[in-house]
């Protein structure tokens, strides 16, 4: 893993969203990555509960966001959302 980008355990479901956002550190500032639930759960191809499946697939995900993170793909708000492509 890059020390660059470092993403704690710090996830959460956010309802008006319904996504799962997760911190990652960038060089020492904080930005937010989510991933839409319905799409979370699509791609693993699996039911119930977002954050679990995000639990259950957490180093994939960081990965995919690594990438994205890279790439400059934040949005206005500068946040990174994951796509459900992959």
């Amino acid at each position: 893993m890059n020390q660059a980008i470092q993403f704690p355990e710090r996830e959460w479901w956010d309802e008006s969203l319904q996504a799962v956002c997760f911190s990652a550190l960038v060089n020492g500032f904080q930005m937010v990555c989510a991933i839409d639930g319905e799409a979370l759960l699509r791609r693993f191809t699996t039911t119930g509960d977002p954050l679990v499946c995000f639990c259950l697939n957490r180093w994939e995900l960081e990965e995919d966001a690594e990438l994205a993170i890279k790439h400059h793909k934040e949005d206005a708000q500068g946040w990174v959302w994951l796509s459900s492509d992959k």
